[in-house]
């Protein structure tokens, strides 16, 4: 199927076994379709498996690029204060239930002779969202990726965030929010600036 070829953009080389797969995963869909008491070839759910695919492949799209590779545009600038990015919105899925994670992501970072982009940290944290995540991974990847690329004097990430498989079903808690941090350098080691940090987010 033509429109599956184009939607998995593999190597050559990997199509045929993508493709494979793929025809798999789709009759599994269906499977599941009837297990859950209904027909997949209905009107309304004959092209469900196929958009299945397509959402999963798009929801983790960041297994198909080096999030830190964002950060390696970098320029020459004296500041030494704290610069945050902060209500960076993501969507994210559980690995333990394939739910959806939404929520933002706040960076911050006090540069040490160079800075990147602010879209730059942006794209990063989208590309470490988009795989199959448990938040506190999540918060810790964007720490260490802009630790080890920009090698700034400190770091220090915070993520809010809401988990469906938590609000939605299980203990069915709609309005829990999970909060996770993750630090670097000199938000570890001075407590001030933490708290600078952690001021400017309710700012």
């Amino acid at each position: 199927m033509q429109k599956i070829r184009d939607l998995l953009n593999a190597d050559p080389e990997e199509t045929a076994h993508k493709m494979k797969q793929s025809e798999h995963f789709m009759d599994a869909v269906k499977e599941l379709i009837e297990v859950c008491g209904d027909e997949p070839d209905r009107q309304g759910l004959q092209e469900t498996p196929y958009r299945v695919l397509k959402k999963f492949l798009e929801y983790t799209v960041g297994y198909r690029q080096d999030p830190k590779a964002h950060l390696e545009k970098q320029f020459d600038v004296d500041h030494r204060d704290l610069i945050m990015v902060k209500d960076i919105d993501f969507n994210s899925l559980c690995e333990h239930h394939f739910a959806p994670i939404f929520g933002v992501a706040h960076v911050g970072y006090i540069p040490n002779g160079k800075i990147t982009g602010l879209s730059k940290i942006a794209r990063m944290v989208d590309g470490y969202a988009r795989r199959f995540q448990v938040q506190e991974r999540l918060t810790n990847q964007i720490a260490v990726a802009m630790d080890e690329v920009l090698k700034p004097q400190g770091v220090m990430v915070v993520i809010e965030a809401k988990h469906m498989c938590m609000c939605g079903r299980g203990v069915e808690k709609k309005d829990a929010v999970t909060v996770t941090t993750a630090s670097r350098g000199v938000f570890s080691e001075n407590p001030d600036k933490r708290r600078e940090f952690l001021s400017l987010i309710k700012a």
